[in-house]
């Protein structure tokens, strides 16, 4: 039966896939590179015709397969959920380059505020799909195995994860074009930042929260 807390965490987690996927789009509109995680989807869509959010999905598809190759009876059956996950989030940043399509700066100085935007609506849409509390985009989730099964931290995995995906995309963009596309200082940028200020939003809900709470307790 479906709750009201099973609905809030479902519209939560739409809502914050939908913000994940218009930064993913904002930063790779800024042309100064896209985020580590959509580096390879980014560089395949200049290659084939598949959109940006098709292949975004097929890496997502890929990185549940390992999941599941390197649990093996350990996986959740549920977790094939992230499967339906990966379909929005790719949805989402086709949707995202659609309504950005607009967004085209020329000055560095455009560039960087554009970048900057992204990453503050990527990180929004991170913490939500966290706070939903339900199913993780398989990129972040295969990261979470890896950690765990390695015993390295979860912030040390993705790192080197994400460093990985930025090599692979740099590798195929230079053996197609000659040259890096797709990658740049707006990707190290972002992999830099959206953590720290997902730390931010976490703070400042935390603090709105516990005030409510306050008021609620003074009635």
């Amino acid at each position: 039966m479906l709750t009201s807390h099973t609905l809030k965490r479902g519209i939560l987690l739409l809502i914050g896939l939908f913000f994940m996927g218009l930064g993913i789009s904002l930063i790779t509109r800024s042309y100064l590179g896209t985020s580590p995680i959509s580096s390879v989807p980014y560089v395949l869509c200049l290659i084939f015709p598949i959109t940006f959010g098709g292949f975004a999905f097929l890496l997502g598809l890929l990185f549940l397969v390992m999941e599941i190759l390197i649990l093996g009876k350990d996986f959740p059956k549920k977790q094939l959920l992230q499967l339906f996950i990966g379909v929005l989030l790719g949805v989402f940043i086709d949707v995202g380059m659609y309504l950005s399509a607009f967004v085209n700066p020329e000055f560095y100085a455009a560039k960087i505020v554009t970048l900057l935007l992204g990453c503050i609506v990527l990180a929004l849409g991170v913490y939500l799909e966290i706070s939903a509390n339900s199913f993780l985009y398989p990129a972040d989730a295969i990261v979470k195995v890896i950690a765990q099964k390695s015993g390295k931290k979860f912030g040390t995995t993705k790192i080197m994860f994400d460093s990985t995906l930025c090599c692979v995309a740099g590798l195929i963009s230079l053996s197609v074009f000659g040259t890096i596309k797709g990658l740049g200082e707006g990707t190290v940028i972002s992999a830099l930042l959206v953590g720290y200020i997902i730390t931010g939003i976490s703070t400042i809900f935390f603090q709105f929260n516990s005030k409510k709470e306050l008021l609620h307790s003074d009635h």
